[in-house]
């Protein structure tokens, strides 16, 4: 049975429809049979892959409002074992329209219903906020992805996104771990980049990806084209760190899956991040059991 992954960070421009655009490209490459939603109002993964959103009929608006089946909605991403699940700027309107809606949290759980084994991986490409799009992406997800941009504003938005992780845990999905942390937009020449890496590595433990993904303008320039960094420049520095991260996703333990760390507030006033327990110790733990 395939996994669900939300790729998910309430800052954005830190890579997450980036990640999600090439990493889908690089795990379809390397023989995995993937999915992608665009949650995203925004629709930019869909456009990464050079789908022209006016033309579209239906898109995951249209399931999460339960007008179709997800499987209505999905197209061809152009790149050989890869769908998507096309999202449009009406995704904007599904926030407010699913306010009082019953089982608001769980629509997009439901709606996934049956696909998990019909791919190897799904990556949920989620918007730039903690709304309710995407706690129905968290909801549905086996874990989660973080792309975490080497700059110092990046860090101070980790704790609000653990936080939302640990109440979706608690009450919603308590199966949620975290599948990794991903450093991006990483520049080598600067001590910032290398201290940023450093304090994540210090909270995440091996829960953060060996694999760096650096500052590239290939990297920017390829969603212009409507194309993946592997078709656009494959052999660019981009193309082969997200090989590298599909790689490396592929071999990992499942054990060095965690849960979501607690903040913990330090006697200065700022916020830093308990490493938590390893996905293995937390599925034996029951849900509110923790301080």
């Amino acid at each position: 049975m395939g996994r669900t992954i939300a790729c998910a960070n309430q800052k954005g421009g830190v890579g997450k429809t980036t990640t999600v655009v090439n990493l889908a490209t690089s795990l379809a490459n390397a023989g995995q049979h993937v999915l992608v939603l665009d949650l995203d109002p925004q629709g930019n993964a869909t456009s990464g892959f050079g789908i022209d959103r006016a033309a579209l009929s239906m898109t995951l608006y249209d399931v999460l409002l339960g007008d179709s089946d997800l499987s209505t909605v999905v197209v061809s991403s152009g790149i050989e074992g890869c769908d998507l699940a096309p999202g449009s700027v009406s995704m904007a309107g599904a926030e407010v329209e699913l306010a009082t809606a019953p089982q608001r949290e769980r629509r997009l759980l439901r709606a996934l219903a049956g696909s998990a084994e019909d791919y190897d991986v799904i990556l949920l490409d989620c918007p730039p906020s903690l709304g309710l799009l995407t706690v129905n992406a968290l909801t549905a997800a086996d874990a989660v992805l973080i792309p975490t941009q080497c700059e110092y504003y990046a860090l101070e938005g980790l704790s609000q996104l653990i936080a939302t992780l640990n109440l979706v845990r608690d009450n919603l999905n308590p199966g949620l771990a975290i599948e990794g942390v991903v450093l991006t937009m990483y520049d080598a020449r600067t001590n910032l980049s290398a201290d940023v890496a450093s304090e994540v590595r210090g909270h995440f433990g091996s829960a953060v990806f060996e694999t760096v993904i650096p500052r590239s303008v290939r990297l920017s320039e390829a969603p212009s084209f409507g194309l993946p960094i592997a078709r656009y420049r494959p052999d660019s520095r981009g193309a082969i760190a997200y090989d590298a991260l599909a790689a490396e996703m592929l071999a990992r333990d499942p054990g060095q899956r965690m849960s979501p760390p607690r903040a913990v507030e330090a006697p200065n006033g700022t916020t830093h991040l308990d490493r938590g327990v390893t996905h293995a110790d937390a599925t034996a733990e029951p849900v509110g059991a923790r301080a």
